[in-house]
């Protein structure tokens, strides 16, 4: 099993605090795989097998357990009378009815260290902090990153630029989901596996947990915004748009669709901040889709804008790297991205190619009309790139997604 580092020292870390570790994202971005791994670690350290409880909820094996009492029972019977601490890893927790009462039990009557996952809204952040009274911490995980996904292919760094280059092409169309990558990226697999992951996630973490009444509306509205990564969008953009497919629709009928979508992971979505006024604003946001493949069969191959695509990639490392992202709003003008870690902050565009002059002007005006002295960067696909532009950082955007 390939070691996902970023996730795994993270839970390391964490390890023995008295907090629940919750490991949230989107389905099969590897979530079990990362308990496992967990697993591993512990049994290296000498922790006792006897002191490890380890339950995946889609597995047959807990079939017999489906609420919190059943739950913390058997869990008790294993721990006993034992006072030595003993480590909880449970999968896709929210299968289990009332799941919180047993974790929260478990924490009080316990010497516990506990670590769970879920794929939907079940876990989103909001119901967290009320569910298991603020004791927590989240690990958000994402599919595989472009440095990830060439150890998952193993390549290597160490490779010649033109098979890196050839693998990045395959990540931009295919994505990085675990599985695909074990597979190769064959072409044959790929559109059944992502329209599998995608299915699941739409009617399982969408359309059952809310009761959708509308679904063929929420899978429009889906690839609505698959199609239309990186740029901006409003309520009455989506509304003009069903509208002109046959289906009038309200904005508050949309927003609670936005919401419900966001819960499962499948999408991210950027505010725009007034950097002059210092404010977020409450209208024309960005969507971003969590992977490059899933956006691509999402919006077909009439729209394989791969700057869009670029830009959707760039977006998903920031936020993997720890930063807040928001669009940066400069007057009349906007920054790709502004990112923001603890007192960190940079500012990102991305531009498929900035060898044409007047592209080169439209990418380095708004970045110019900052007054402040924080990093701002180009990034690009461009092979011979300008090192600087009147204090702007150009950087090859795989060089930047392998960067250490």
């Amino acid at each position: 099993m390939i070691t996902r580092a970023q996730y795994l020292n993270k839970l390391i870390n964490w390890k023995d605090k008295p907090l629940i570790k919750v490991i949230t994202g989107v389905r099969r971005c590897g979530k079990s795989s990362l308990l496992l791994l967990f697993k591993d670690y512990l049994k290296d350290i000498q922790v006792d097998d006897q002191h490890i409880i380890h339950m995946n909820f889609e597995s047959m094996l807990f079939n017999e357990i489906n609420d919190y009492r059943e739950l913390y029972q058997k869990i008790a019977a294993t721990i006993g009378t034992s006072s030595e601490k003993h480590y909880i890893l449970l999968d896709e927790i929210q299968l289990i009815d009332r799941w919180e009462k047993c974790i929260n039990g478990l924490m009080v009557d316990h010497n516990v260290d506990i670590y769970i996952t879920g794929s939907n809204s079940y876990l989103l952040s909001s119901e967290l902090s009320t569910l298991i009274s603020g004791r927590y911490v989240e690990i958000k995980m994402l599919p595989l990153s472009f440095k990830e996904y060439l150890d998952f292919c193993h390549a290597s760094l160490d490779d010649n630029r033109n098979s890196i280059e050839n693998r990045f092409e395959e990540f931009m169309k295919y994505g990085g989901f675990p599985s695909l990558a074990v597979f190769g990226n064959q072409e044959e697999f790929a559109g059944d596996l992502l329209t599998g992951i995608y299915n699941t996630v739409v009617m399982k973490d969408i359309i059952q947990r809310n009761q959708v009444r509308d679904p063929t509306l929420l899978e429009n509205l889906i690839r609505f915004l698959a199609a239309n990564v990186g740029s901006i969008v409003s309520t009455r953009k989506i509304s003009n748009y069903l509208t002109s497919s046959g289906r009038k629709v309200s904005s508050d009928t949309i927003d609670n669709y936005l919401r419900m979508i966001e819960s499962s992971y499948i999408i991210y979505k950027a505010s725009r901040y007034d950097l002059k006024g210092k404010l977020f604003l409450k209208t024309l946001e960005k969507y971003y889709i969590v992977d490059s493949g899933v956006r691509n069969m999402l919006a077909g191959p009439r729209n394989t804008d791969e700057g869009h695509v670029l830009e959707n990639i760039i977006y998903l490392e920031l936020i993997r790297r720890g930063y807040d992202v928001s669009i940066g709003k400069v007057g009349d003008l906007e920054v790709d991205f502004l990112a923001v870690k603890q007192s960190e902050k940079i500012y990102v565009q991305v531009s498929l190619t900035i060898h044409d002059e007047s592209t080169r002007e439209r990418e380095i005006k708004p970045l110019k009309a900052i007054r402040d002295n924080y990093p701002k960067f180009i990034i690009t696909m461009d092979k011979v790139i300008f090192d600087d532009l009147d204090g702007i950082k150009v950087v090859n955007a795989i060089d930047f997604l392998l960067e250490k």
